[in-house]
């Protein structure tokens, strides 16, 4: 118990002093604490900004200007704690995760992470950021594809988590659908999700992940 504690105190130290990580690996546990804790930060506040820019959308075409740039200004404020928070966990694994990563598995697991983050930012950003943004997500995502290709087996976890994830971003981001299935075809093989799940409901995937 006290060690479970212990490694609970570190991952979140990490989170609100991202420059104490060191330069000692975290174990399985601790990276997933820190994962799911900063998953939970970054998803309550990507919900706001979905429910907000659908709200904006709406007084926008009713032409109600008034309320529609209220709105704009508070989602220009969640916006910036995305950013925040997008950018506090990036430079995080560029300093200290990612380097510090031992064997595929977390080299996968982090690289895949830096994935994630920057696909946060594409979801949000305009112009050259999100061109910016993308680009970084495709480039870390296939550097984390090629690593699981060689290391990890086809039904591990961590692979098929970034076949998911890749897989969102193609469909959400780039805007192709048929890449996305084809990609996601792996996860439906090699997992319970039935193919329907993958290929007709990536709105709701994009969501979750």
């Amino acid at each position: 118990m006290c060690n479970r504690s212990i490694k609970k105190s570190r991952a979140y130290s990490l989170i609100s002093s991202p420059k104490s990580g060191g330069g000692e690996e975290l174990s399985v546990e601790e990276r997933n604490l820190l994962s799911v804790a900063y998953k939970n930060v970054i998803g309550a506040r990507r919900a706001s900004w979905r429910i907000i820019s659908s709200i904006e959308q709406k007084e926008e075409g009713r032409g109600n200007e008034a309320h529609a740039a209220s709105i704009r200004a508070y989602r220009s404020k969640i916006e910036t704690e995305l950013a925040r928070i997008c950018d506090g966990i990036l430079a995080l694994l560029d300093s200290h995760l990612v380097p510090s990563a031992g064997g595929a598995e977390s080299k996968v697991f982090y690289i895949k992470m830096k994935g994630d983050y920057h696909r946060y930012l594409a979801e949000f950003k305009s112009g050259a950021e999100r061109k910016d943004a993308a680009e970084s997500t495709m480039n870390a995502y296939k550097a984390a594809q090629d690593i699981a290709l060689a290391d990890l087996a086809p039904t591990h976890p961590i692979r098929l988590g970034l076949a998911l994830n890749f897989s969102v971003f193609y469909y959400k981001i780039l805007n192709s659908p048929d890449r996305a299935c084809n990609l996601a075809k792996q996860v439906c093989f090699f997992s319970f999700y039935p193919p329907f799940v993958i290929c007709f409901h990536f709105e709701t995937l994009c969501d979750l992940f």
